[in-house]
């Protein structure tokens, strides 16, 4: 037999299927070990076939490299279908699929050896020399205790005495291996709800049918438990789960609700746990010891067989959205996994996207409705804050006078509030008063950000670090300003509104070490602070039950950005954050801080009124011909020259009017420009923007690929096809 193989090298010469000759002893979907020129590589057998093209020059598989089957028939068939459509490697698709410890052997399992006595103790005594005190006494341990750790019984009764009883034969040494898992600290548990009609009916259309069903609930509606009964009656028909969530902060909250429901069935998934970790939970899915995967997008590819639901939760979320190496789109997989498995599609928000409810619309998903929030409770009462009113009557604080007001009733009333401000470090930027120079990254075109906790400028795209200046170095100037706030400096206004209150600050520079995102949300759940300030991670699906009082900051900031979905985030992102305040019998309020308060996305975001907000985003985008009325694609140049990276803009530029004057009118065409953001890590950014109707996407996007292929890896050029990016900087 024939077998195909992959090459795990991630070169575009070495992107398509080699032919090797396949020894008995390996099966298709293993890792392998492969001569390849003078080199020998891994691989992965993707196929086999009864006869090659090359008879006289194919070699064999040296060696299978596991002893179990890494990558499952439906993995070899996405990956098939998405190096195509997705114009994709077939090894960068492979490496999804693995842990990366498993490649190259970085990581291996854990074992621990234990020690048991092989025999009777009594006899094993009588044979003992009085003399050996140590012997004696480790036989007399073992006798009253079985299954001992050989380093508890070496560093107990010496190296010596235990090397000689094994010599001997009498005590028997085995090893066990060590599952390295996740640490969740725990909350308090929950007692198991019965569901309300509106939550039976989704669990019953959903668990009967198949397709893809969006769940639109308002925040506390218990979108929650219907997943949790649709993956109780997966389990139940001895099929598998993948549950979803879009930050990291929410799985370990998410996993342990899980673990309480389905035990030791469940296995988390996500970038923030250790290669072991990772490696261990990837195995325990692999092996079918665990059943129900949780995690954040990488857990869409989850070693699962035999899938009974796939459930995105918070799906408009743009995380979902691979825009690194290689680019995906969650859904788009989780989408290709279902139809595989026969299995229903979840996708649940409180704010779908404008593309997901258009499509319900239309009766590509079905739509399922949590119109109440559980047990009938109240969604907090909204105010929307005037800051330029605040401004004239003399109010140049952060907080305004009404919030200012409500932190000190609620820490008063021993209640805890949440402040929100998607924005991280203590001032976004630092400019001279006296010249207006603004201080930017040496490699990126990007202002940076002030971090007062270790007087430092970050660049927030690079990561490189600058020490504070206090005069300018264009004009020499002291008069140094520091520009719109970030969270340190909302933590600062905290404590001046409330000098005795308890702060925490959950954001990107708080949670960098392992476990901290758990802590954060732990400590402020249990009651160990009375304020939380933080960026968008605390935005989405936490619950806790003391919350009372919810402020949004700088609410209008993100409306300005230049992208079509401005709007469409802003009220989602003020819709999400809403939704932590007034959860557990207590009524809750929320304060936004605007600048533009007659603003529509605000009217209808105090409401609570997605359907009037999606009507008007939908008529605007329909008018502007923006998706889901069409396909927006980007293909994004970058090079270290801008002389190379502009040329080859311009040289794709000209193959792009050829394909515009074929494709019109459904064809809509931008020239070539510079990226918003003209330089990041010291490489030169251009871009090409087109937006395709439905009916040529397809055709259209496949001409791009080819068009953009040409340039790519020349000159050092990195050439990228964003579809429907979720940035455009």
């Amino acid at each position: 037999m024939i077998a195909e193989v992959i090459v795990d090298i991630a070169l575009s010469e070495t992107d398509k299927i080699f032919d090797y000759i396949m020894p008995d002893d390996v099966k298709v979907g293993e890792r392998v070990l492969v001569p390849f020129g003078k080199n020998t590589l891994e691989g992965f057998v993707i196929g086999v076939k009864d006869k090659t093209d090359y008879p006289d020059k194919i070699k064999e598989i040296i060696k299978p490299l596991d002893d179990f089957v890494a990558v499952t028939p439906e993995m070899i068939a996405l990956m098939r279908n998405f190096s195509k459509s997705l114009n994709l490697r077939y090894i960068d698709l492979l490496r999804l699929f693995l842990p990366a410890g498993l490649r190259g052997g970085v990581i291996k399992p854990v074992h621990v050896e234990y020690a048991k006595l092989s025999g009777d103790a009594d006899t094993f005594l009588d044979t003992i020399s009085s003399r050996a005190k140590q012997q004696r006494a480790c036989v007399e341990y073992l006798k009253d205790n079985s299954d001992v750790k050989k380093a508890y019984l070496t560093k107990t009764f010496g190296n010596s005495a235990v090397n000689s009883l094994i010599n001997c034969g009498y005590i028997e040494v085995y090893s066990v291996e060590k599952l390295r898992t996740p640490e969740v600290l725990s909350t308090s548990k929950k007692s198991r709800p019965t569901l309300n009609p509106d939550q039976q009916k989704a669990v019953d259309e959903i668990t009967k049918g198949t397709g893809t069903f969006l769940l639109h609930g308002v925040t506390g509606s218990g979108k929650t438990e219907v997943y949790m009964h649709c993956i109780e009656d997966a389990l139940s028909k001895n099929k598998t789960a993948i549950m979803l969530v879009p930050e990291i902060s929410l799985t370990p909250q998410v996993f342990l609700q899980f673990k309480e429901r389905f035990g030791d069935k469940v296995a988390i998934l996500h970038s923030g746990l250790s290669q072991g970790e990772r490696f261990d939970e990837w195995r325990r899915l692999r092996s079918g010891e665990a059943t129900v995967a949780v995690g954040a997008r990488s857990a869409i590819f989850a070693p699962l067989e035999n899938l009974g639901v796939i459930i995105i939760d918070e799906e408009h979320d743009g995380s979902y959205v691979s825009e690194g190496n290689p680019r995906y789109d969650t859904v788009e997989i989780a989408g290709f996994r279902a139809g595989y498995n026969s299995c229903p599609l979840v996708l649940g928000s409180a704010t779908p996207s404008v593309e997901s409810y258009y499509k319900a619309e239309k009766g590509e998903y079905k739509l399922l409705e949590l119109p109440h929030r559980i047990n009938n409770l109240l969604l907090p009462e909204m105010e929307v804050v005037d800051m330029g009113r605040e401004l004239r009557a003399g109010n140049r604080d952060v907080f305004s006078t009404s919030l200012k007001d409500a932190l000190r009733k609620t820490i008063a009333a021993k209640e805890q509030a949440i402040i929100f401000l998607n924005r991280r470090g203590f001032a976004s930027f630092v400019m001279c008063k006296d010249c207006g120079f603004i201080l930017k990254c040496k490699d990126c075109d990007v202002s940076l950000t002030y971090h007062k906790e270790d007087n430092q400028l970050k660049c927030h795209y690079c990561g490189k670090r600058y020490e504070m200046i206090d005069r300018c170095p264009i004009c020499h100037g002291t008069n140094i300003r520091q520009g719109r706030i970030g969270t340190e400096r909302v933590v600062e206004e905290v404590r001046k509104v409330l000098p005795e209150a308890r702060v925490l600050r959950m954001d990107n520079d708080t949670t960098s070490e392992k476990g901290a995102h758990q802590r954060i949300l732990s400590a402020f759940s249990k009651g160990e602070a009375d304020v939380l300030v933080g960026t968008q991670m605390i935005a989405k699906g936490h619950d806790f039950q003391n919350v009372t009082l919810v402020g949004i900051l700088d609410a209008d900031f993100s409306l300005y950005l230049s992208d079509y979905r401005s709007n469409e985030r802003t009220f989602q992102l003020i819709t999400q954050v809403a939704g932590r305040a007034g959860r557990a019998g207590k009524s809750g309020k929320v304060i936004i801080q605007t600048y533009t308060p007659r603003h529509y996305v605000f009217r209808y975001a105090a409401s609570y009124d997605y359907k009037n907000f999606y009507l008007k985003e939908k008529n605007t985008r329909e008018v502007t011909k923006f998706p889901p009325f069409t396909n927006i694609v980007r293909i994004l140049i970058t090079s270290t020259s801008d002389r190379k990276a502009m040329d080859a803009a311009k040289n794709i530029n000209e193959k792009m009017k050829v394909l515009l004057e074929e494709f019109k009118p459904d064809f809509i065409y931008y020239k070539g420009s510079k990226a918003p953001v003209t330089r990041i890590q010291n490489r030169y950014r251009y871009q090409l923007l087109m937006r395709i109707k439905p009916q040529n996407f397809e055709t259209v996007k496949q001409r791009v690929f080819e068009i953009a292929d040409a340039y790519r890896g020349k000159d050092g050029l990195w050439v990228f096809v964003e579809i429907n990016p979720q940035s455009l900087v």
